[in-house]
């Protein structure tokens, strides 16, 4: 189930509605809700949505995960784990941005539909 509130320019996907869920914070403007003990994503919220789907000059835009960092190792794999499946891989592409050889930083690249 997909939802757009104008007003908050938020988007809600539902996955599993009406499951229990722990949110965890990829960055400043998308949440992903698992479902920790059965291993699999309940939802997905996008913050200032209209924001997020604009085109960049050179394409879509990638975004950090940043909050990935914020997490204990366990937690982290779970979480990648999550996104590596469906339904959410159909939503977020994973890739990696290497600032240099040392680093390695995990972005997203979103595939969602326009606002009605």
């Amino acid at each position: 189930m997909i939802n757009y509130d104008e007003t908050s320019d938020t988007l809600h996907i539902s996955f599993l509605p009406n499951f229990k869920a722990t949110g965890i914070e990829l960055n400043d403007h998308i949440l992903l809700r698992i479902n920790k003990e059965k291993r699999q994503a309940v939802g997905l919220t996008f913050l200032n949505y209209s924001i997020l789907i604009q085109k960049a000059d050179f394409g879509p835009r990638s975004f950090s995960l940043a909050g990935l960092a914020k997490l204990s190792e366990d937690a982290r794999v779970l979480v990648m784990e999550i996104m590596g499946n469906s339904p959410v891989k159909e939503i977020l592409s994973l890739s990696t941005f290497t600032p240099s050889f040392s680093e390695a930083l995990p972005i997203t690249l979103l595939h969602l539909p326009q606002p009605v």
